[in-house]
Parts: structure tokens; C-alpha cells; sequence
């Protein structure tokens, strides 16, 4: 497949976060970046984030559950 080069300005953090997360994944910058276009026009960004939302709806309640636990002291008893 033919390929072409694109330029494009981002923030600092934004370059280097992309090239760390790039190197986690074993791909070039430019493969990276290509896989993250191919995945938000394929859907599969939307879908992803759709799939997270129903199980943090479907679970909340644990989150919530969990997060009081840590909140309450030791040996404290609720009233």
C-alpha cells in the first residue's frame, strides 16, 4: 500500500504521549496514529466507549460501594 506524509501540529504533551503510547504498542509513530484513524472512522473508537459506559451503568453501584470503603475508617460503624 502506497503511503503519504502528513504534517501536522500538536501540543508538546500531546507529541510525546503519542510517541510513548506508540512505543507500548511496538509501532511507529505513523502506524500508530493510523490505527487510531482506522479505528474512530471504523466505529470501533464509538463502540468501545458505548461498551464502557453500559458496564459503568451496569456497576455503579459496586464503584460507589467500593469507593465508601475506603472512605470509612477502620473500626468505624455506620449509625
Amino acid at each position: 500500500m502506497a503511503k503519504t506524509q502528513l504534517g501536522a501540529r500538536v501540543d508538546e504533551d500531546v507529541a510525546e504521549l503519542a510517541k510513548k503510547r506508540a512505543a507500548d504498542l511496538g509501532l511507529s509513530i505513523g502506524d500508530y496514529l493510523a490505527r487510531l484513524v482506522q479505528d474512530d472512522t471504523s466505529g470501533l473508537r464509538a463502540r468501545a466507549v458505548e461498551a464502557a459506559a453500559r458496564f459503568l451503568a451496569d456497576h455503579q453501584a459496586l464503584f460507589d460501594e467500593a469507593e465508601d470503603a475506603q472512605h470509612t475508617p477502620r473500626g468505624a460503624r455506620a449509625a
